[in-house]
């Protein structure tokens, strides 16, 4: 039987790049790997978005893979295009209907749970967007102790560079009808992580029945311990007949 496509959607503050370790270890074992832009505009935008990577780049089943805020899209996204099969969530929100990413985080110990946005992100207008929108970087104090803290310093230093800037007004959109309800899911959560703390992530992942593994790993665990991704990846893979 033909290997399932992967196709890995990755959140804020990140690119495709950040799927590197995982998608050349999955290419080298046979599968079809695509990393799409995630346009990080809004669930009403970007999940369209991907359902039509989705249709119009994969055909047979797929296994739809999303990191942090890239989980919210994929969330909104599997149903509307292409034959996806199985949901694998790294470090993720897992959103129910109706649920926004401010909401799912508010009052945990998320860094990003603060009373003052600007202590957190640099807000910087962008053209386009709706009246007061911003888009909103990380400060580099959060990227490094917060974000990925347990990377090496050099590549902390490339994802402040590099980072690509999720809207504000993102995290006040809420949620459509979820995928998860309907597809068969799994989740790595990173036991260190400070954006979607470790006790809110799981609490995502009971209520989608996800089959969990953990890392003791930062935010961005599928960079810092990929193989715990992968592993994930190939277990969904394997679950499709």
């Amino acid at each position: 039987m033909a290997k399932p496509t992967i196709v890995l959607v990755h959140g804020a503050w990140a690119d495709a790049s950040s799927w590197n370790a995982v998608a050349s270890t999955l290419q080298g074992q046979g599968f079809t790997v695509f990393a799409p832009t995630n346009l990080l505009r809004g669930v009403t935008i970007d999940a369209p978005y991907v359902a039509s990577f989705l249709a119009g780049r994969t055909s047979g089943p797929v296994v739809l893979v999303g990191h942090s805020y890239g989980g919210f899209v994929v969330t909104n996204a599997a149903t509307g295009g292409g034959d996806v099969r199985a949901l694998v969530y790294i470090d993720a929100f897992i959103p129910d209907e109706g649920e926004t990413t401010f909401q799912i985080i508010g009052g945990s110990s998320s860094a990003l749970a603060v009373p003052d946005p600007t202590t957190v992100f640099d807000p910087v207008p962008y053209p386009g967007g709706p009246p007061g929108d911003v888009e909103a970087f990380l400060k580099p104090d959060a990227v490094h102790n917060s974000f990925a803290q347990d990377l090496p310093e050099a590549d902390r230093w490339l994802i402040a560079a590099g980072q690509r800037p999720l809207t504000l007004s993102a995290n006040n959109i809420p949620s459509g009808a979820p995928a998860w309800k309907s597809l068969p899911s799994w989740s790595v959560i990173g036991l260190q992580d400070r954006i979607i703390p470790a006790d809110v992530q799981r609490r995502m992942c009971e209520r989608a029945n996800a089959t969990i593994s953990t890392a003791e790993a930062s935010h961005v665990s599928m960079i810092s311990q990929p193989q715990v991704t992968i592993d994930a990846i190939l277990s969904a893979a394997a679950s499709i007949s």
